[in-house]
């Protein structure tokens, strides 16, 4: 790039410049180049005649003596004559060592001497810096070099941010003082330099401190109340935070409590969705559930009469027309009135006059009007012009369409004037609405013409007039057909023509505070009609359903897109507007800058208009005797995140997204000082003591009853439950069963019995209709624990301790000294009573992991169904519960942090900006979390018992605000209602649909599957029983396509581990599925010999089951298991005395370490249940091969291109390779790739693809053919879906065909490409192409 000389930069001088931005190439002395950072120019004056140059120069501390320096030396770098350089001395940036606040702890280096300086324009030309911020990202980690860790953080300073990275070997980081995290304020000095590839500048750190700061604090003596605050919940418009984890620096509510506001209210767009976090975040202070609704007022905003005469429809009337020069009232004037009488349906005396508005017309108005300056020369004065008109009319009644338009520009007319208007006038416009439905379309010539009335010159005063008198009698008859005869009646009559809030206008926005725990529920019956009745764009709420459910409702009128600031802006007249107003309980002002927008907009001429908005509402408040409340519309917490909420609005193309709108949350000291202009007795009035006074009256309650569960009702439960317990324990364990069983079924069964056996009753249920249609159910979760969902029939997963027990005399041996890990390791035995061989059961699972120590917890039962059963599951619930009690499970979509960054970088690139990664990454962070949309659960039901309603709990809606949907899904995320209400989680799974697939196939029964099978053991650590070892492509374990086992990640897993039972297998399923379990803890110890695979902990239970073999208290070992598995150890370490009770009873250091490194541990009841399935379908590989594979290409291979999959051994290796090598490949590719992987097994076990046959191929599934090969079905054609293959299928039943032709014609769902496909993959060999005849 090229270098600007400075004393040729004078001209491009708009801005502050840091001074060694301008001047990097200064020779300046250490000391003076540290008192200059951080400086900056704000003028540069050249005289190229004498070369000489004037600096005014902003500095952070005294230049003193070094000045001469410093002149000097820009002189001579320059070859000036003279260089003259005026400093101008400002506090440096808040928190700094310099101004006067205490440096903070010392991290690493030493202590920092110096001032902070700007983020914004460091570059690496810069040499030495010392910044200050707040610290949004925090790494630390080990780089590929051993002993080497790289320290990296995020910081910013609110204008830009700043990476800073630091290499580090492990002494240098013991050494640190403390942890990095986010969250934190730190001052770091170093050298910028540029990243390693040059596209972004980082800070290398010397020096780090914590650095003071202090939140924003509310230190007004008495606290206002915030009545009017959107969270992150309000779709793509707020942020306001509500994370129950966060403190008040980011959590809204704990800001308020800490703030010391009595309450705060919580009012999203449309939605209530934010209840349960602003609940859960709440301490002492009031949570006021409230919401921002869409309002459609469908009772009596579409007055027709205005004023109070009373006139017969056989009076005269007045119908009046004007032209403007615009729109708006205070800032237009009047060019024309026109106006007639008419009487009984003719036209009589007329009246016309020209007004000089003062000004000269727009060239849109003279088009639209036909009105030219010519015309206006020498016309009346306003005053004198609205004089004559009112002599015209008279004390007869007017008429207008569009009245409001019209009336408002003669009522300021006349106020200007001093002229007393009062009329009473009748609305066309609202009356062909109501009595014309079948119209659509009500401007002035459409009605005219649905009328048949005569032509007229439209945008005329005069014409305008005539024609909307004469609607009069076309109307007035239609309304004595009614019984209407007079003026006054009409308006009254209105509503029943009215169309109960499905009429097509813009709704207003309306604030709903539920007081009490009735309002609350009204609340939700409204958002769930607004969203299942009333959804048109957005949730609609008609003043009907508000007017039904108003009992324990506070009306607050809402911002400037409220329906009564909205008419205070059309200068509606105060009678209408008090019938407005009368309607709220609580009337609402806001600060200015809040609606500066209607300033852009040339709603409003200047902001002493909108102060005269909210005097106006104020005097409303004292005439009608309502409080007035100012709020904020709080749209975010601090006044530097507003730059996020520009970056949501621009995603959604809002062309002012860019324009200042400081909707923070304010202070109460800011808030006074915004309502200044009231004087001070009413601003403390509007800010404090209405706000506070609306908040007393709300009641302080529970958003839901906690830790209470309201099952449904399912007759006879408890007592079917305790019957197929016991049952099924003397089945298996015989008439006298082992005390360990009696005792630990007395156990779980009195914390379920009477709470909670409605949910095991109707999991099981749901299991035996599955299983009587053929279907295994897979448990997930921690069902499994339970030995009453075991002996019930809910899960395969029995909790036991290992042990033998005799199917036949019911004689049991029970394995307790920890020999075994489960059951199916032990060896094979024969029972010494009867001599029949042992089953061998038992998987070691402590109950506590299900339901808490003593049964604290609601059992949560998540059940695996075949997918191809998943609907019909689904139905069987409805039927048991009932159609209007069962929901499917709410869920909230939020913006990634992905996404995130892919609308930062849009945003960015769209105003030539690139701050750097650093910026980047907080701009994305920033935005991360806000709701997008809504969904359902994939297989979660929500069930409210018969005797409640679902707005007992939360609202209802459509997912996705899909008003065509016939789903119907709870408002809250479900996971919240969690200990309320129960929960079926019946996702859909491939498992069970391969494993009757293959059962069909073999006539196997899966579940007499032994787990010891020693071939089926071996696949996990050599492919030898496949007929291959060691392949190139493959590995050497046999695990490919087996569930569980299939992915790199876990057949690496498996090399390293070499399991050779079926414990350690349900181990490495922990370890699979942990975060922070495997790579960098489990794995490190088992490698280095420091402990074997069963000593590391893999799943949760391992930590409760070993802590209490080492002596530990059994509560305190469930708590640290708890806190372990969680992952709160990891981020806040262990309670106080863990460590020592651990370590006094001889755990290991290495055991302590790899509990503090876990993020999340498997249950082991869900990793036992996976792998049993997991081991059942490898068993099929092994022993049915052709089987297993037609299953899983059928049902799991959704990948499977006949191309490419059935093109032979060697073709499919070099597919594989090729997308191996691709770094850029696609996720289509990436699937494609793992179900290659499985086609080259099946060839490498010398098994073969036949043709695609037209007569024998399936639908969707894999067929066998002989001993040796799988015919695809029509689907394995790409692009060929289930229902053109389906219609194929079905079209050729009995039929034989001559030609391709006939074929095609035949299934004609077929497009030519597939018929290509088809021949290119040998479906048609030997068949002719058309069926024509030839002679030749």
């Amino acid at each position: 790039m090229h270098e600007q000389n400075p004393v040729e930069w004078k001209a491009e001088m708009a801005q502050k410049i840091p001074f060694f931005e301008l001047f990097h190439t200064l020779e300046l002395p250490w000391e003076l180049r540290v008192t200059l950072d951080g400086s900056y120019l704000t003028a540069v004056e050249v005289d190229r005649e004498t070369r000489t140059m004037v600096l005014d120069l902003t500095v952070q501390e005294d230049i003193g003596e070094q000045m001469g320096t410093l002149e000097s030396a820009v002189t001579q770098a320059y070859g000036l004559t003279k260089a003259t350089i005026h400093q101008k001395i400002v506090q440096p940036a808040q928190g700094s060592s310099q101004g006067g606040k205490k440096d903070g702890d010392i991290i690493m280096g030493g202590a920092i001497k110096g001032a902070v300086q700007p983020m914004t324009g460091l570059n690496p030309k810069m040499g030495n810096v010392i910044v200050a911020g707040r610290v949004f990202f925090a790494d630390m980690y080990e780089t590929r070099r051993p002993g080497v860790f790289c320290l990296t953080f995020d910081m910013t300073d609110f204008q830009t941010s700043v990476r800073v990275i630091k290499y580090m070997q492990k002494e240098e980081k013991d050494a640190l003082k403390k942890d990095i995290k986010p969250g934190m304020w730190l001052k770091v000095q170093g050298y910028i330099k540029l990243n390693r590839d040059g596209s972004d500048i980082v800070l290398d750190p010397r020096n780090i401190s914590t650095y003071p700061h202090e939140m924003r604090k509310d230190t007004a003596e008495v606290k206002r109340v915030e009545l009017h605050m959107h969270t992150s919940f309000s779709n793509m418009d707020a942020l306001s935070p509500l994370s129950p984890k966060a403190g008040p620096e980011g959590n809204i509510i704990k800001r308020a409590e800490a703030w010391g506001h009595p309450a705060i209210a919580i009012t999203d767009h449309g939605v209530v969705q934010g209840f349960p976090d602003a609940w859960h975040s709440a301490g002492d202070i009031k949570i006021i559930y409230g919401m921002e609704g869409y309002f459609i007022n469908n009772l009596d905003d579409r007055v027709v009469v205005h004023g109070e005469g009373n006139f017969s429809f056989s009076d005269e009337y007045v119908a009046f027309d004007i032209e403007t020069t615009g729109l708006h009232v205070k800032q237009d004037a009047i060019t024309e009135i026109g106006a007639v009488v008419i009487h009984n349906g003719t036209v009589g005396e007329r009246f016309q006059t020209f007004v000089d508005p003062g000004r000269h017309l727009t060239p849109e108005i003279i088009a639209l009007t036909g009105i030219t300056d010519d015309m206006l020369r020498g016309a009346p004065q306003p005053a004198e012009a609205l004089k004559a008109f009112l002599d015209f009319v008279g004390n007869r009644p007017l008429v207008a369409h569009n009245a409001e338009f019209d009336i408002g520009f003669i009522r300021e007319g006349c106020r200007q004037a001093g002229l007393t208007f009062t009329p009473t006038y009748v609305d066309t416009l609202i009356l062909a609405q109501n009595l014309l439905p079948e119209l659509g379309k009500y401007k002035l010539d459409v009605v005219a013409e649905y009328l048949q009335l005569p032509a007229f010159q439209h945008h005329r005063a005069s014409d305008d007039a005539a024609t909307c008198g004469l609607f009069l009698p076309h109307f007035f008859k239609k309304l004595e057909e009614m019984g209407v005869h007079t003026l006054q009646e009409i308006n009254p009559a209105m509503p029943a023509l009215r169309s109960q809030g499905h009429a097509n206008r813009r709704p207003k926005h309306i604030i709903l505070l539920a007081k009490n725990k009735v309002g609350l529920k009204n609340l939700y019956q409204m958002i769930s009609a607004s969203n299942l009745k009333y959804f048109k764009r957005v949730p609609l709420i008609p003043k009907s359903e508000l007017i039904a459910h108003r009992e324990g409702i506070i009306v607050g009128s809402a911002c400037e897109a409220g329906e009564l600031f909205q008419a205070v802006a059309d200068y509606k007249d105060w009678g209408e507007l008090c019938r407005i107003a009368s309607f709220y309980d609580y009337l609402e002002i806001q600060p200015l800058c809040n609606n500066a927008f209607m300033l852009r907009e040339g709603k409003a001429k200047d902001e002493e208009e909108l102060r005269e908005f909210n005097r106006t509402i104020v005097r409303l408040g004292e005439e009608l005797g309502k409080p007035v409340c100012a709020t904020g519309d709080v749209h975010f917490l601090d006044p530097e995140d507003e730059i996020y909420r520009h970056i949501l609005l621009d995603t959604k193309k809002f062309a002012d997204c860019d324009a200042p709108l400081p909707i923070y949350f304010k202070t109460t000291d800011e808030m006074l000082e915004e309502f200044s202009y009231l004087g001070e007795e009413k601003a403390l009035e509007v800010v404090v003591t209405n706000t506070q006074a609306i908040a007393e009256q709300v009641e302080t309650f529970d958003l839901l009853p906690k830790g209470k569960l309201f099952p449904p009702r399912l007759e006879n439960s408890e007592e079917d439950l305790n019957r197929l317990v016991w049952d099924k324990v003397h089945e298996l364990y015989g008439d006298d069963p082992p005390q360990l069983i009696v005792d630990r079924l007395n156990v779980e069964l009195g914390g379920i019995l009477g709470k909670y056996d409605v949910v095991y009753m109707s999991a099981q249920k749901l299991v035996q209709r599955s299983l009587e249609n053929g279907y295994l159910v897979g448990s997930r979760g921690s069902v499994g624990s339970s030995l009453v969902a075991y002996m019930s029939g809910i899960t395969e997963v029995n909790a036991l301790p290992p042990h033998y027990r005799c199917p036949k005399c019911k004689h049991n041996e029970f394995i307790t000294d920890g020999s075994y890990g489960c059951g199916a390791d032990m060896p094979d035995k024969n029972c010494p009573v009867c001599g029949t061989k042992y089953v061998k059961d038992g998987f070691d699972i402590p109950f506590e992991t299900f339901l808490g120590f003593g049964g604290g917890k609601v059992p949560d039962i998540d059940l695996n169904f075949s997918g191809e059963y998943q609907a019909k599951a689904h139905r069987h619930a409805i039927e048991m519960f009932g159609e209007t009690q069962v929901f499917r499970a709410g869920t909230i979509g939020t913006v990634a942090e992905k996404t995130a960054y892919g609308y930062v970088k849009k945003y960015l690139e769209a105003r030539g900006l690139n701050p750097g990664h650093a910026e980047e990454n907080r701009l994305a962070l920033g935005c991360v979390g806000v709701k997008r949309t809504t969904g359902q659960h994939p297989g979660g039901l929500v069930v409210v018992p018969d005797d409640l309603d679902v707005e007992d709990f939360c609202p209802v809606q459509h997912p996705a605000d899909a008003a065509d949907s016939d789903i119907i899904t709870t408002h809250f995320e479900y996971h919240c209602m969690e200990d309320n209400l129960l929960k079926l989680d019946m996702l859909g799974h491939d498992d069970p649909s391969m494993v009757r697939m293959m059962e069909d196939l073999t006539g196997v029964n899966a579940r007499q599957i032994p787990l010891d099978d020693p071939d089926t053991m071996s696949l996990f650590t050599s492919s030898k029983v496949l007929g291959f070892e060691n392949d190139e492509i493959l590995g050497p374990t046999g695990a490919v396509a087996i569930p569980e086992f299939n992915t790199k990640f876990t057949r690496q897993m498996l090399i390293d581990t070499q399991p050779k039972d079926f414990n350690t297998l349900v181990r490495l399923s922990g370890f699979s599925h942990g975060t922070d379990v495997w790579l960098g803890n489990a794995r490190e110890l088992i490698v280095n010999g420091t402990a074997s695979v069963t000593e590391t902990v893999g799943c949760r239970d391992d930590i409760m089951l070993y802590l209490i073999s080492m002596g530990l208290e059994p509560k305190m070992s469930f708590k640290i298991m708890e806190a372990v598995r969680k992952g709160k150890v990891k981020k806040g370490g262990f309670e106080p005395g863990w460590e020592e009770a651990m370590r006094e009873h001889d755990v290991p250091d290495w055991y302590i370490q790899s509990l503090a490194k876990i993020g999340y541990l498997f249950p082991k009841a869900h990793a036992v249940a996976y792998v049993m399935m997991a081991f059942r379908i490898a068993w099929f590989k092994a022993h049915k091969p052709l089987a297993f594979y037609a299953t899983f290409f059928s049902i799991r291979a959704k990948a499977f291109d006949a191309e490419y999959c059935c093109a032979g051994l060697e073709a499919v290796k070099r597919k594989i390779l090729e997308i191996w090598n691709n770094k850029d490949a696609t996720a289509v590719e990436q699937d494609l790739a793992v179900t290659l992987e499985v086609c080259y097994e099946f060839y490498l076990r010398g098994f073969r693809f036949a043709p695609i046959d037209i007569y024998e191929s399936d639908a969707i599934r894999f067929r066998i053919k002989g001993d040796d090969a799988l015919i695809p079905p029509f689907t394995a054609v790409r692009g060929l879906g289930e229902t053109a293959a389906l219609d194929t299928v079905e079209k050729r039943k009995g039929k034989e065909f001559i030609s391709v032709e006939e074929f095609a014609a035949c299934c004609n769902k077929l497009s030519k490409t597939h018929i290509d496909q088809l021949r290119g993959l040998g479906a048609f060999a030997g068949m002719a192409d058309t069926s024509q005849i030839t002679l030749f």
